[in-house]
C-alpha cells in the first residue's frame, strides 16, 4: 500500500471489466487485464525504477535468477528497461508461451534472456504416451522453435501439470514420465528443467498441510513426490553433466519405441519403451572399460551399486533393457577398466561484458561444440568478471579453444587470434586461467 496508485496501472477501457478478450491484438494483451489481475504500467519510470529497485534488494540478498511469468503482457522493451537498472548480472528466463499466428511471440523477447519452449512438453508427451519416441531424432529442430540456447525445456511444470492436456506427461504417468524425464536430460536441445511436485486430487487441491495456510515440512512420499529424487532422473543429471554440449552419434531405433544413442563419447543411452525385452550389441562411443548403468545404481567409492555395463576395445556393449526401462551409461561412471576416467577442467576467463553479453568457450574437441558457436559451452558469470565452467574432457587429449562473447541480438564476438591450446592430463581436475584477449 502506497507504493502504487492509481496511475500506475493500466485501465484499458475494454470489454466491460478491462481483460483481454481478443489475444490478436498485441496492445490489446499488453494494456489490458489478465483474468482481472491488475496490470502494472510498465511503460512508465515510475514502475520501471520500483520494479528493478526490488530487484536489485533481492540480488543484494544472493538471487542469482528471475523467472518473469507472463512476460508476453509486458512488452519486450518494458522488461529490457527493467533489467537494465539491475546492479549486477541475473539469470533471466521468461513465459511467453506461443500462440499461433498471434502477433506475440516468444522470439520477440529473445534479448532480455531465455524462454520457456512449452511446445517441448507437449511434442515429447505425445511420443512417450501414445505415439513413437523414434520420432525424436530430430527433436529441436522444429521451425519456429526457440534455438537450443535461448530455450528451457520440460516434462512438465506447474502449469502443465494441471492443464489436462492429452500429451501432458506427470507423475501419475508412473514410468513413461520417468523416461521422458530420462530422455530430456540425455537429448542436447535446450536447456532441461526438472520437476519437484506434491501430489494433487484435484486441480485446485495445494501443497500437503496440517491445517488452513499451513504447509508440512518436505518429506518425500508424504505427499511431496519429490520427481527430482527418482535415481535415474537425478543420475541422469550427472549424465548431462558429464556429456556438456558433445554432439549426438550413434543414433539407433527400431522404427517405433526403442531407441538409443551416444553424446560424443562421453555417454551412452538406450530406452525400450515396449512391453517386451530390447536384447542389442550397440555402438556406445565409450572407451572400453566398465561402467555403472545409472539408471539402476550409483557410483560410490570407485565402484557401482547396481548393475554395470561392459564396453570393448571397439566402443560396443551388448545390453539387454527391460520392458519400459533405460540403459545409460558415460563417462564419469567408469568404474574399472581401459583408462583413466575423464577430466575436469575448469576454464576462468575474465573478461568484461556489457548487459545483454555472454561469454562462452568454444573449441575443436565435441566437448567444447567442435568450433560451432551455437554448441559452445556456456561461463557463469557468478564471480565477474571472472567466468568460469567445468566440462569432462577425455584424458591425454590435446585439443584448442578460443572465447566468444554471445550479444543479445544474437551476433557473436570471438576473441583475437591465434587459436588457445591445450592437452589434458590422464585424469583428476585442473584449471586453466585465461584472460580476454
Amino acid at each position: 500500500p502506497g507504493i502504487y496508485q492509481v496511475q500506475d496501472f493500466h485501465h484499458c477501457g475494454r470489454n466491460g471489466n478491462d481483460d483481454i478478450a481478443n489475444y490478436g491484438d498485441a496492445w490489446e494483451v499488453q494494456n489490458c487485464e489478465l483474468v482481472d489481475l491488475a496490470d502494472l504500467a510498465t511503460d512508465t519510470d515510475y514502475v520501471r525504477g520500483r520494479l528493478a529497485a526490488y530487484l536489485n534488494d533481492l540480488l543484494s540478498l544472493g538471487v542469482d535468477g528471475f523467472r518473469i511469468d507472463a512476460a508476453k503482457h509486458m512488452p519486450a522493451a518494458d522488461i529490457a528497461n527493467i533489467l537494465s537498472r539491475l546492479s549486477r548480472l541475473a539469470y533471466i528466463y521468461q513465459e511467453v508461451i506461443f500462440g499461433a499466428g498471434e502477433p506475440i511471440q516468444p522470439n520477440q523477447y529473445e534479448g532480455n534472456g531465455d524462454l520457456l519452449e512449452f511446445r517441448y512438453g507437449q511434442t515429447i508427451g505425445g511420443a512417450f504416451k501414445g505415439g513413437q519416441i523414434a520420432g525424436l531424432q530430430g527433436l529441436g529442430t522444429q521451425s519456429g522453435w526457440e534455438p537450443s540456447g535461448k530455450a528451457l525445456v520440460f516434462t512438465d511444470n506447474h502449469d502443465t501439470q494441471r492443464s489436462g492436456a492429452v500429451n501432458i506427461l506427470t507423475y501419475k504417468d508412473g514410468q513413461t514420465y520417468t523416461l521422458a524425464n530420462v530422455f530430456e536430460l540425455a537429448w542436447p536441445y535446450g536447456t532441461p528443467v526438472i520437476m519437484s511436485s506434491f501430489s494433487f486430487s484435484n486441480n485446485d487441491a495445494g501443497p500437503p498441510g496440517d491445517g488452513i495456510d499451513t504447509t508440512r515440512d518436505v518429506s518425500c512420499g508424504n505427499g511431496w513426490v519429490c520427481e527430482h529424487r527418482q535415481r535415474p532422473i537425478a543420475n541422469m543429471v550427472g549424465f548431462r553433466n558429464a556429456v556438456g554440449f558433445a554432439a549426438v552419434a550413434n543414433w539407433w531405433s527400431d522404427g517405433g519405441n526403442q531407441i538409443a544413442f551416444s553424446r560424443g563419447g562421453a555417454g551412452f543411452l538406450a530406452i525400450n519403451r515396449e512391453g517386451g525385452a530390447l536384447t542389442r550389441t550397440f555402438s556406445t562411443g565409450l572407451p572400453a572399460g566398465t561402467y555403472c548403468d545409472v539408471i539402476h545404481g550409483d557410483v560410490s567409492g570407485g565402484s557401482c551399486t547396481g548393475p554395470t555395463v561392459t564396453v570393448n576395445g571397439a566402443g560396443q556393449a551388448t545390453l539387454t533393457v527391460a520392458a519400459m526401462d533405460a540403459v545409460a551409461i558415460h563417462a564419469g561412471s567408469l568404474v574399472t577398466g581401459g583408462g583413466t576416467g575423464p577430466v575436469q577442467v575448469t576454464f576462468n576467463e575474465n573478461a568484461n561484458t556489457v548487459w545483454g553479453q555472454n561469454v562462452f568457450v568454444v573449441g575443436s574437441i565435441p566437448a567444447l561444440g567442435n568450433w560451432d558457436p551455437n554448441s559452445s559451452v556456456p561461463l557463469s558469470a557468478a564471480t565477474y568478471p571472472v567466468r568460469s565452467a567445468t566440462v569432462s574432457l577425455p584424458p591425454s587429449t590435446g585439443f584448442q579453444y578460443k572465447y566468444i562473447k554471445k550479444n543479445s541480438d544474437g551476433s557473436v564476438t570471438w576473441e583475437s587470434n591465434p587459436n588457445r591450446a591445450y592437452t589434458t592430463a590422464s585424469g583428476g581436475a585442473e584449471t586453466i586461467n585465461d584472460s580476454w584477449r
